[in-house]
Order: structure tokens, then C-alpha cells, then sequence
């Protein structure tokens, strides 16, 4: 079963496909290293095939959901940290 992300949704890369595609009209292989693991990027589209179209620092990609993975956001993981205290005059 494929893994369903939302259109803006932030990803990480988990694994390293033995090439990439460019998401353009006319699309391009690259190489690997031009994503590094661990790398973030937002979701722009759903395609077809279970691909979802990535915006990456160096680009937009093509990625199979099986090398991404949800980036949990402080909402989501209930990490709710109050904002610091502010200092007194003295």
C-alpha cells in the first residue's frame, strides 16, 4: 500500500533511489547524489504510479513513496514548548 501525503506536506528523504526524475514537463534522470539523505522537501503533487512530485533544494523530483517519509511537525508529535520567559529590567 502506498503511503498518502498532502499536497504541502514536508517529507524526508529515507532511502536513496538508484536514480532520480526531474518533475518537469520533459522529465530527466539524474543521479542520486543530487538529493542527499535525510534531506526535507514539500510535497507539490500526487502522480500517477505512486509518485509524488517533490520541491528539493537543488530541484523538483519524482519520488516513489517507498524513499519518503512524513516529517512530524511539533502539532503532530504534541511537542508544545512555551515560549520563553521574557527577562525583567533590572
Amino acid at each position: 500500500m502506498s503511503k498518502e501525503f498532502t499536497v504541502g506536506d514536508r517529507v524526508r528523504v529515507i532511502a536513496l533511489p538508484r536514480y532520480v526524475k526531474t518533475a518537469e514537463p520533459m522529465p530527466m534522470l539524474r543521479p542520486p547524489d543530487v538529493i542527499q539523505l535525510g534531506e526535507e522537501g514539500i510535497i507539490l503533487d500526487r502522480r500517477p504510479g505512486g509518485y509524488w512530485g517533490v520541491r528539493f533544494s537543488k530541484g523538483a523530483f519524482l519520488m516513489d513513496a517507498l524513499y519518503i517519509e512524513a516529517v512530524a511537525s511539533a502539532s503532530q508529535t504534541g511537542d508544545h514548548t512555551d515560549p520563553p520567559e521574557p527577562l525583567s529590567p533590572t
